[in-house]
Order: C-alpha cells, then structure tokens, then sequence
C-alpha cells in the first residue's frame, strides 16, 4: 500500500487553530468582524483535524470514508453511530449548562452537523453491510 502519509502535523494545526476559537485574538479582516474570522480560522482547524482522522485511520489520502476503505465495516459501523450519539449527548451538555457560555456561538450547529454526517455514513454503511441494501438476499 505504500507509505503513510502524514498525520501527525494535521493535527496538530487542526487542535491549535480550533483552539484559537476560544480567544478572541483573531483580526477583523476585510468583512469588518473578528467572530467571522475566528469562525473561519476554526472551520480550517477542523478540516485539518478530519484529513488527519483519515489519513491515519485509513492510511491513505483522501477525504471520503468509502466502504471499501473500511477493515471491519460489519463492527466497526456501530462505533460510528456511537459517537454520533455522543456528539448529540455532548450538544445537549452544552447547551444546558454555563459552557455555551465559554464556547463561541456556533459550537452547537458544528457539533449538530458532525453528528449528522457521522450518523449518516454509518447508517449508509449498516445498511450496505448488513442490511436490507447488502448484496446477502442476492447470494442466497
């Protein structure tokens, strides 16, 4: 399969330029408004950090989790509707506690749409396997 590509420093840069969110050190930029710059800056930090998932889960770049990628999709499906569920448990925290408070506004819409798209590929990927959409009914 060839070498690795780099991970490690993906993300790192993805981690500190997400953390960069918490403070408001970011400039206002043409648009005037240094939220919408620290909201930009944050969004990079976690594509960052999602190349470098990938890159190290699947050992090769790309940034689309295809079936054939995945090792053990008939186990491993399940831990992707788990963390799903956790980023739904992590949203309802903090929405109902003072950390909305320390978090920048829009915490919970990108927690809500990694949580969906983490739903939706591995309910695609239960289904495919071993669901109603495997190719199983065909075989037998």
């Amino acid at each position: 399969m060839g070498t690795v590509p780099e991970w490690r420093w993906l993300i790192v840069i993805g981690f500190a330029l997400v953390g960069q969110t918490l403070f408001d050190i970011a400039p206002e930029g043409p648009w005037g408004a240094s939220s919408f710059t620290r909201g930009v800056i944050g969004l990079s930090g976690l594509v960052c950090i999602y190349l470098g998932w990938f890159r190290f889960t699947f050992k090769q770049s790309g940034i689309i989790p295809s079936i054939n990628r995945w090792q053990e999709p008939e186990a491993s499906w399940k831990l992707v509707v788990l963390f799903s569920c956790l980023c739904l448990i992590a949203l309802a925290v903090i929405n109902n506690t003072n950390l909305s408070d320390n978090l920048p506004e829009t915490t919970g819409m990108i927690v809500l749409l990694v949580a969906s798209l983490s739903m939706l590929n591995g309910l695609y990927v239960g289904l495919v396997v071993s669901g109603p959409l495997s190719n199983r009914s065909e075989e037998e």
